[in-house]
């Protein structure tokens, strides 16, 4: 039986049989199996292209051409025949120039009456193993040829697929969950952020109750990073380009920067990471071992060039505020340190309710070595302290060989929200790189130098992509202490007018984040607003509540509560806020 991978591959190569059936003069270029399902591009340049509402006819092709495929089978050709084949698409001889190149054999695979070129990877039976009900194109996009914008636009088809049609179902009740929860979507409807052409694209405006969030996530974290051992500091936001020559990032990393600004003859930079100001910040002042472990905190704003089609809502910026900070140890004791770094992240996660997570290590690409810096010692104690440290934190983690930055290992949170889609939170490393290439050193109990590790950590990563993922895991209902407003005071009609005043500013000088809504409308509209606001509590005041001095409260999460008296609530409130229930 074929594996999943396999069946999406597989109905890659149905739907690029079932697209030249309607569409002959299509140019088929490439169609992997990805998660979820597979796509295939294409080039329907030369005359009409489907829409969105084709797909329901394709899909009908490919469920008529699947009984037809009892076999796939695989041929090696020369460089010459497959020319021949392929000789009207441009895109396929690139493909087969690349694989000459590369010393790689030629493949071509065939099923029924279609044969494409592929490496392989698919089902041999896929009339057999692919069932029916298991697979549904999903939607239509752009997509430049290999991912280059200088390239032409193509036309992608995506396709979901699964074992079983079950397993289909439930993925796209969870994707339409999913869709309710979008946080671009939401944040609209609660007035949390706002992106304006006129500034430009992945910037976003934090409005008045999404900065609340924000800045209370801030203050958490400083709160919590002081009682961690955690200092503070303040760094530019430009510097000269000497500095990312320094680090490496120049050129390397020179695509992702926004261009210099020339100024009094020397080239600025803003600031893409935060990492070579610390590192100055450190070699600021003589360090003793009696000094390490110092741990540097910031909030830093950063900017980074992201492709315009790869930007998305808060989760993926150019202007982004990050929860970074660097620790300075020596090496001895760096893997302890870095068992401390992933014990934050999980105080962090567990007291947002975050209870689904693991870790993933990022190793060199084995295929593209030329792109590391530093000495392969250093590197392989890097990879070894890493994973000890990570098998020591008990936390659940894979290994991936490629995605490590150039001058060390990578690893990655990856947190689920409560329908179980998967975020990259944040990047830690434990870095014996970047000390030598900057000179930092401390002094030893013996009176030697020596060079700190450095350990780069960002538990709530950036506020933006942060905020982004508690959106949707909260779809919106924030904890009370996050929530923007926190409760709502409700009179019955004008006759309470006084009293819920009172009330609103008692809660108010408690320290509570409170609106009074007197507004003409019915209650019952009013109720209904607050409701859809998501806010955490509603005070109703009638006149029993004037009598008892009370407020009758009703609790988003909860229901109904009853009459409580005013000294109650401010109580029960104010506590569950302190303990950011």
């Amino acid at each position: 039986m074929a594996s999943l991978e396999e069946k999406r591959h597989t109905l890659a190569h149905v739907l690029a049989s079932a697209v030249l059936e309607r569409y002959p003069h299509a140019k088929p270029t490439i169609g992997p199996a990805v998660e979820n399902g597979f796509y295939y591009d294409f080039d329907f340049s030369g005359g009409e292209a489907p829409k969105e509402a084709d797909l329901e006819k394709l899909q009908a092709s490919m469920e008529e051409i699947l009984p037809s495929w009892t076999s796939m089978t695989g041929a090696e050709v020369s460089k010459e025949d497959a020319r021949d084949r392929f000789s009207g698409n441009p895109y396929k001889l690139e493909l087969i120039d690349g694989i000459v190149e590369a010393g790689e054999s030629i493949t071509l695979y065939t099923a029924g009456d279609f044969t494409d070129l592929c490496r392989g990877g698919h089902s041999e039976q896929p009339a057999h193993d692919i069932k029916k009900g298991s697979f549904i194109l999903e939607r239509i996009a752009g997509a430049y040829w290999r991912g280059d914008e200088k390239n032409a636009m193509l036309t992608r088809i995506y396709g979901l697929a699964f074992d079983t049609k079950k397993e289909l179902e439930a993925y796209q009740a969870k994707q339409e969950e999913a869709k309710k929860r979008d946080h671009r979507v939401i944040g609209e409807a609660l007035d949390l952020f706002h992106f304006d052409e006129a500034i430009g694209k992945g910037l976003p405006i934090w409005l008045p109750k999404g900065n609340i969030i924000k800045e209370e996530l801030e203050n958490w974290a400083k709160e919590t990073e002081r009682e961690w051992g955690y200092e503070r500091i303040t760094t530019p936001i430009i510097t000269k380009e000497d500095l990312f020559y320094t680090s490496g990032h120049l050129p390397l990393y020179k695509d992702s920067m926004y261009a210099p600004i020339q100024i009094e003859d020397a080239n600025f930079y803003i600031k893409p990471m935060n990492c070579p100001f610390h590192h100055k910040a450190f070699a600021a002042r003589p360090k003793s071992y009696r000094d390490l472990p110092v741990r540097y905190a910031e909030y830093g704003w950063c900017h980074r060039y992201e492709d315009s089609g790869s930007l998305f809502g808060l989760m993926r910026v150019r202007g982004m505020q990050m929860n970074d900070a660097h620790i300075y140890i020596q090496k001895e004791e760096a893997v302890e340190e870095f068992v401390r770094v992933i014990q934050l992240h999980e105080y962090y996660y567990k007291t947002l309710g975050i209870k689904d997570y693991v870790m993933e290590l990022a190793l060199r690409d084995p295929n593209n070595m030329e792109k590391y810096h530093g000495d392969e010692e250093d590197w392989k104690d890097a990879e070894r302290m890493t994973i000890e440290a990570m098998e020591k934190s008990g936390v659940p983690y894979k290994v991936v060989h490629e995605g490590a930055a150039f001058y060390g290992p990578k690893m990655d949170f990856q947190i689920f929200s409560t329908i179980g889609r998967a975020f990259t939170a944040s990047t830690n490393q434990l870095d014996l790189f970047m000390g030598k290439r900057f000179g930092l050193e401390y002094t030893d109990k013996d009176g030697q130098k020596k060079v700190p590790a450095v350990i780069h950590r960002a538990p709530l990563g950036t506020h933006e992509r942060f905020i982004g993922f508690l959106i949707e895991h909260f779809a919106g209902a924030f904890p009370t202490w996050l929530a923007p407003v926190q409760a709502r005071v409700l009179p019955v009609s004008d006759a309470q007018a006084d009293y819920a005043t009172e009330v609103f500013k008692t809660l108010k000088s408690a320290g509570v984040r409170v609106e009074l809504d007197d507004s003409k409308e019915s209650l019952g509209k009013r109720i209904r607003a607050a409701k859809q606001e998501k806010l955490p509590y509603m005070l109703v005041i009638g006149d029993k509540e004037i009598e008892a001095k009370a407020v009758s409260v009703e609790s988003r999460d909860r229901g109904q509560e009853g009459a409580v008296s005013v000294e109650e609530f401010v109580s029960r409130i104010t506590t569950e806020i302190k303990d950011r229930a």
